[in-house]
């Protein structure tokens, strides 16, 4: 089984961070996002890795070469502009032959991948989707009313839980035929038409704090904070 890593994105909501890096290169503690991520699929048994790239991807292709150093097998994927989720995967697409896992290379997971791989085989799915609960409190009251407009309660900033998705799928390789060729097209896009097909889509539900999402530069700092809080260094 392969795994495939998109790592293309322009990381503009990053920016100062991303001017000289792409996004999967940004430190975390002392080594590349990308560089965790490649060590936790690793651990989970995966050994053979696409690592799909636009963005000043010659940083990412010399830094971890054919992978030797780090244990696993490294092919790269370019592309010459942004496709978005699905459109960088299917750059790939003449690289899977097999079932495969494939995530985003902005993010940090802390999870069984072999499990959730178990249940994408034992669900006979299309496509399985890693998710995880988030919850958040609402900066407002919220006020409850009936039709004519009288108050029935009022919620001082409740919290709302919500399952999400964390970027992370088990995927049969006939989903790379439904992605269209050298042309933007998000994962989302991409589910809903295969959902839209009466395939099965399948999800996965991982603990909660089960991932580290880097999509800004509020969101990396926190994730450096919460990284270190994990090595027990604070």
């Amino acid at each position: 089984m392969k795994a495939i890593i998109l790592a293309g994105g322009l990381g503009t909501r990053l920016q100062p961070y991303t001017t000289f890096l792409p996004k999967p290169m940004l430190p975390l503690g002392e080594k590349p996002i990308l560089e965790h991520l490649i060590d936790w699929i690793r651990k989970n048994g995966i050994k053979s890795m696409i690592i799909c790239t636009s963005y000043l991807r010659k940083t990412i292709e010399d830094y971890f070469e054919d992978g030797q150093r780090f244990g696993v097998n490294i092919e790269y994927a370019a592309s010459t502009k942004p496709l978005a989720t699905a459109g960088q995967l299917r750059t790939a697409g003449d690289m899977i032959g097999e079932t495969f896992v494939c995530m985003y290379g902005d993010a940090v997971y802390d999870f069984s991948l072999r499990n959730m791989i178990k249940h994408h085989r034992k669900s006979k799915a299309f496509a399985t989707m890693g998710l995880s609960t988030y919850k958040t409190n609402l900066p407002y009251g919220v006020i409850e009313t009936t039709r004519s407009g009288r108050v029935t309660d009022w919620r001082e900033k409740p919290e709302i839980a919500a399952t999400i998705n964390m970027g992370c799928y088990v995927m049969e390789p006939g989903i790379i035929r439904m992605i269209p060729a050298d042309r933007p097209y998000g994962m989302d896009a991409l589910i809903k038409k295969a959902m839209s097909q009466k395939r099965t889509i399948s999800g996965y539900i991982a603990p909660r704090n089960s991932f580290l999402d880097i999509g800004d530069k509020e969101s990396y700092e926190a994730a450096q904070q919460e990284y270190i809080k994990r090595l027990g260094k604070i």
